[in-house]
């Protein structure tokens, strides 16, 4: 019995020690996956460079050492993206889900660096392996899975939306070759393809358990079932697979990690056997071609209709994956469909979504036996819309007939939901035919048109502009009658920024010298920075701070000369306009100043002038023939300018290529003047400007879009105002608005404007500049011509301010002291108090 009692107790500790030394190793595998110190991150690089990528150190690559270290932080980021998925669930919370045609992410590993809160311990551990880190972050490519401002706006949202403990998802499409990639040559945009995926992409998962059917062209059969209901089966003659993918995208210093799905198209069946097998190879794969083109490219040219049918295929796909992602979610948890809009609200980001309306119908009455009234009932609780432009060019619409070639069964249903609300709309503006047709989700015409942003206001319970004016001029110009037929769904919710990426991650040094003064707590409570003001007369304070702004210059410098060739001066004025090419963006109007102070340089070379460098940057789409042709303008002026010894020691012009996040956030840093320029009434918000402001620029703009409200915070006498106002602009056109009298009663822009026509910047050929020219002499859209005196006006006081190095450091201070109203953390906690009626889930990892 003793030697029994012995073998157990001998048993137990050998049991004891298995069990203590497997906990030490799971503890050491957990540190490995999941551990913070700079030692951790070490063995976590170390051990994705030898399991993941199969090399050893000696022989790793770059590109093998920043998909290592990516690989290492992806890992942090998975046991705080379980977890929240989790707890999601679990709580069966409402979640927000963000529909948007475009995200201009950034790039993801500094970011993701900054969030985790280990820069400094990840610097540490590729210190001690002998790397540099910027060296790897330098090494990401960017995806360019956006355009502009709408696709940034929606990276910015989902940032917040994680810092605010939001559950959210974000649904898009996952574009094989991202926006095009800017090349100048001989002063013209060339574009080239933007295959970002070309050496991998380590943030995101394959989901290919998750994908789903998507009904593409064909016909629609009806019928009536046993029950002698009227039913309807979509017969296409194109099924498309979506398969998702997914990147967590995590929130600052906190647990929560939602996730972005996007949707790649596949064919259901990718090869053909039999066509293969009789000698048609081509017919083999051609299945697979056509169904992954739709997920090909971003924003294809839509000049030709097969352009036009592919950008709808691309919107029809994505909202259909995502909507029926939403309802197997939703299903799953256990939930009734009828219930759906409890579970989820979803916001269209602008109209490239807004088939969902009719999608969800759909689902809901072919897919889920609901009838028409449950079924309009919980579509109208779910969706909510955003509007991103006041151009009534820009409000989306499709040819009746193209649209109903590739969507038959939406078009009835777009019919049917008309004629429910046309009967509706005829009781209650009796007999107002201009008022009934202007809210007819159908256009008259020649051709009959589809109305997108209708069928997105009679489909949504809340419909937004993005700036105080832009919601205003909604309501009395665009779509001034649904404001007029359901005022109460309207509201403004006015752009942000996250500061996280345009503060933290571009301007370090700023950063640093802000939390020297106030704490960190800014970071996530933007309106703390107010309490820089009153260090803003400080004359040690503003020099430190004009000592980061000139050292954020000299880096620009450094990256101008590599890029370009061009020599700049940081202790000049950096006058930057950065933005997408667009005639209403004026960016010709700036040029129209270069070349004014260009002329007085030359007629009176002794002058006193303050030393400006003009950086300009932005991409023209690819069909805009007049936003090409400002690209040359710039290009042409800079290059004799920058030639010319009389002038180039206080005038330099710098259009630098390829713009995109990651250039962005080397460009802000170093601004000195922000120009906001577009003619008043045209810009929605912008974020360019508040971006801009943040990083102490100082702005000069128009009243337009964000720009009232920038002027208003941060104080009129901080802020360089000119031009016409939005009301302005409206009576001028109205009484008849003639450029070409501007350009005769002007000295200074006639002669610009006669050095353009004769070929000054074009080697003498006239014909080069011809269409810009008669554009703006004979028709001027944008009132170039009639802010021209206003601009150089203010100008010329811009220069003066920036003699006064201590008023400007002043200003400067004080422009960023008063910018917490454009966090993009403040335009989501409006959302989700006012629109969306969500609540913040804090998460806990698992195992706590």
């Amino acid at each position: 019995m003793k030697k029994q009692s012995a073998q157990v107790a001998e048993d137990k500790a050998s049991n004891k020690g298995r069990v203590q030394d497997s906990f030490k190793a799971q503890v050491l595998v957990e540190d490995a996956r999941t551990g913070l110190s700079a030692e951790a991150l070490k063995k976590a690089i170390l051990n994705q460079i030898f399991y993941a990528q199969g090399k050893y150190p000696e022989i790793a690559t770059r590109n093998d050492y920043y998909m290592a270290l990516s690989f290492a932080v992806r890992d942090r980021l998975l046991q705080r993206w379980t977890s929240s998925v989790k707890q999601y669930l679990d709580g069966k919370n409402r979640v927000v889900s963000y529909l948007s045609a475009e995200y201009l992410l950034g790039p993801h590993l500094a970011n993701n660096l900054i969030n985790l809160d280990i820069y400094k311990e990840t610097e540490q551990a590729t210190r001690d392996l002998g790397i540099d880190l910027q060296w790897l972050i330098d090494k990401e490519v960017e995806p360019g899975l956006g355009n502009g401002g709408l696709g940034r706006l929606a990276a910015c949202y989902m940032d917040s939306l994680a810092t605010l403990e939001i559950p959210a998802i974000g649904y898009g499409i996952r574009y094989q070759f991202g926006i095009f990639e800017q090349d100048i040559r001989d002063g013209w945009q060339v574009e080239d393809t933007d295959n970002w995926l070309r050496r991998g992409n380590p943030w995101e998962i394959e989901r290919r358990e998750l994908n789903y059917e998507v009904k593409l062209g064909g016909h629609v059969q009806h019928y009536m079932d046993r029950d002698g209901r009227y039913r309807s089966n979509w017969m296409p003659e194109l099924t498309v697979k979506g398969v998702a993918y997914d990147t967590p995208i995590l929130g600052y210093k906190v647990n929560t990690c939602n996730t972005l799905r996007l949707w790649k198209s596949e064919a259901p069946k990718s090869f053909d056997f039999q066509s293969f097998n009789s000698g048609d190879y081509n017919h083999a794969v051609n299945q697979k071609i056509i169904c992954e083109n739709i997920s090909k490219v971003l924003y294809p040219n839509d000049e030709t209709i097969s352009g036009k049918i592919l950008r709808l295929q691309q919107q029809y796909f994505f909202v259909s994956c995502s909507l029926q992602d939403m309802i197997g979610i939703h299903l799953r948890q256990g939930e009734k469909i009828e219930d759906f809009n409890v579970t989820f609200a979803v916001q269209l980001n602008d109209t490239h979504p807004a088939v969902a309306i009719a999608e969800m119908m759909r689902l809901l009455l072919d897919e889920h036996d609901l009838e028409w009234v449950d079924a309009w009932r919980v579509t109208t609780r779910t969706f909510a819309y955003t509007n991103h432009t006041l151009l009534p060019e820009a409000l989306e619409t499709w040819d009746l007939e193209l649209f109903g070639s590739v969507l038959p069964r939406h078009l009835e249903l777009i019919y049917e939901i008309n004629k429910r609300f046309l009967d509706e709309v005829t009781i209650k503006v009796y007999g107002d035919h201009q008022k009934i047709n202007s809210l007819s989700l159908i256009g008259e015409g020649p051709r009959k048109f589809i109305k997108m942003a209708n069928l997105a206001c009679v489909g949504s319970f809340a419909i937004n502009g993005v700036a105080a004016l832009h919601s205003e001029l909604l309501k009395k110009t665009v779509l001034k009658d649904w404001y007029a037929y359901n005022p109460e769904k309207f509201s403004n919710k006015t752009n942000g920024v996250t500061p996280r990426r345009w503060m933290v991650l571009s301007n370090p040094k700023l950063t640093d010298l802000i939390s020297e003064k106030i704490g960190e707590n800014w970071i996530k409570h933007l309106e703390e920075l107010k309490k820089l003001e009153k260090f803003a007369e400080d004359p040690d304070f503003q020099k430190a701070w004009m000592q980061v702004k000139l050292e954020m210059k000299q880096e620009l410098a450094k990256r101008i000369m590599l890029r370009t060739g061009v020599k700049v001066d940081p202790e000049s004025m950096f006058d930057i306009q950065v933005k997408r090419i667009h005639e209403y963006k004026r960016q010709h109007l700036n040029v129209l100043h270069l070349i004014t102070l260009y002329n007085r340089l030359k007629q009176n070379p002794n002058m006193e002038m303050v030393p400006r460098t003009f950086i300009f940057a932005g991409k023209a789409a690819p069909g805009y023939k007049m936003a090409k042709l400002i690209i040359k303008l710039i290009t042409s002026v800079g290059d004799l300018i920058n030639n010319d010894p009389d002038v180039n020691h206080r005038l330099k012009v710098v259009f630098y290529p390829n713009y995109s996040v990651t250039n962005a956030q080397r460009i802000y840093p170093a601004a000195d003047l922000s120009e906001q320029i577009s003619t008043a009434g045209k810009e929605a918000s912008g974020t360019g400007n508040m971006k801009l402001s943040m990083n102490g620029a100082l702005t000069i703009g128009t009243l337009d879009g964000a720009n009232v409200e920038i002027r208003e915070v941060v104080g009129e006498e901080n802020f360089f105002l000119f031009g016409l106002t939005e009301e302005e602009v409206v009576q001028k056109k109205n009484e008849g608005y003639n450029p070409y009298a501007y350009y005769k009663k002007n000295k200074e822009l006639k002669l610009a404007i006669d050095q353009i026509t004769n070929g000054y910047f074009s080697h003498l050929d006239k014909s080069t500049f011809k269409d810009l020219v008669n554009n703006l002499l004979q028709h001027d859209p944008f009132l170039v011509l009639a802010d021209y005196e206003s601009y150089i006006a203010c100008q010329d006081k811009v220069s003066e301010a920036f003699k006064d190095k201590s008023s400007w450091a002043r200003m400067s201070i004080l422009n960023t002291a008063r910018m917490g109203k454009f966090s993009s953390d403040r335009s989501i906690r409006e959302y989700c108090d006012e629109i969306w009626k969500v609540k913040s889930v804090p998460v806990k990892l698992n195992g706590n």
